[in-house]
């Protein structure tokens, strides 16, 4: 099949595709790939009327390294628990179809859309650059939170170990870390966090959408099956790891009936605390998901966006602090109310005892004078 490409205004034209239908694009999230908000020229694929089954190709994931600047980001913003974080990767190959990180493609000039979860950045070199940052004569340590932006435990960490590396650095300085997943890799790494953990350096996050595999399968193409997730909270807790449930996002309509079962199969696998979000669609996010609804679940569509635009003032999303994280109105504060009232049912903790900031400890280096006391 020989398609012809065309230059266009950024967003595709009616009867034209922003993706090469040679592609095969199985076990992948988004289903278009519109240029990002800053581009000025989109792409356009249309058919020149030959069809040919040989042509076809699947679409694999692309990974690039990039020599980071900077390893620490810091935030001011009130909504989030953490004023530091640190991103392994950009783009993340999970493919989540609802993932608020998505419009950060295009600073990268690349689409938000499936260019978000199969071209992929790593950043080899931000372990050192995170050691020489800890080192600074002004840095004064708090928790810094992994997984903040993209997964850090993504199928591409295997190879590249980027993860791995920053956690080695911050074992090294006794520096508390706060890690956020969907990713079963993190159990590769069991021997740092319990030892960190046996310090009380570190608390984890794993992420469960829902229980329904199928629905998962769909709206997480190529993250790890929500049982085996559990299994992973099971395997930190046995090691000694502070976990917690992240029933992050509720999507209204889709997966909110399922929040008590969530947070119940959590506490059985061995969670100490909970926490959740309500689905964020920002800029490019939204039409992506409204796309993704209208193919997988049309009898559900309205509903959910229903739902969605009643909790920001007829918005696809409302970007404000202190609402954007759980929406406003009626159904919002029900499932507010819900979260409450199950987390308080089953003993489970909303908020994990602070890690210390008091152990960090700058290691000597080769050449470094000692001190004489």
């Amino acid at each position: 099949m020989f398609h012809v490409l065309r230059m266009t205004e950024p967003m595709t034209p009616p009867g034209g595709q922003s993706v090469d239908p040679r592609l095969r694009r199985a076990g992948r999230g988004a289903m278009t790939n519109d240029p990002g908000r800053y581009e000025r020229h989109g792409r356009s694929f249309e058919p020149d009327g030959w069809v040919r089954e040989e042509d076809e190709r699947p679409l694999r994931t692309e990974v690039t390294c990039e020599a980071p600047r900077r390893a620490i980001t810091y935030n001011r913003s009130p909504d989030l628990p953490f004023d530091r974080s640190l991103n392994p990767y950009r783009g993340c190959e999970h493919g989540c179809i609802y993932c608020f990180a998505r419009p950060t493609h295009a600073w990268l000039g690349l689409s938000a859309g499936l260019d978000f979860e199969t071209r992929l950045v790593a950043r080899p070199g931000i372990a050192a650059r995170l050691a020489d940052e800890l080192r600074h004569a002004r840095y004064r340590p708090a928790t810094l939170a992994i997984g903040t932006n993209t997964d850090p435990y993504q199928p591409v960490e295997r190879e590249h170990g980027v993860t791995r590396a920053c956690l080695e650095v911050l074992r090294e300085f006794r520096h508390p870390v706060g890690i956020v997943t969907k990713g079963t890799l993190i159990e590769r790494d069991l021997d740092i966090l319990s030892d960190m953990a046996g310090q009380g350096l570190v608390r984890v996050g794993i992420s469960v959408t829902t229980l329904d595999a199928a629905l998962s399968r769909r709206m997480e193409p190529r993250a790890p099956a929500p049982e085996r997730r559990l299994e992973t909270i099971r395997r930190l807790s046995r090691a000694g790891v502070p976990v917690r449930i992240v029933t992050s996002p509720v999507v209204p309509g889709l997966t909110d009936h399922e929040m008590e079962r969530l947070l119940e199969a959590g506490r059985e696998a061995g969670a100490a605390a909970a926490s959740w979000v309500m689905l964020r669609l920002p800029l490019e996010v939204a039409p992506l998901f409204r796309e993704w609804l209208d193919a997988h679940y049309p009898d559900r569509a309205g509903r959910v966006m229903g739902l969605v635009r009643g909790m920001h003032d007829g918005k696809d999303y409302a970007a404000e602090w202190g609402r954007r994280m759980r929406g406003t109105g009626p159904y919002a504060q029900m499932v507010a109310r819900r979260f409450d009232v199950a987390v308080k049912r089953l003993g489970l903790a909303t908020h994990l005892s602070d890690l210390p900031s008091d152990r960090f400890l700058i290691p000597p280096r080769a050449g470094d004078q000692l001190a004489l006391f």
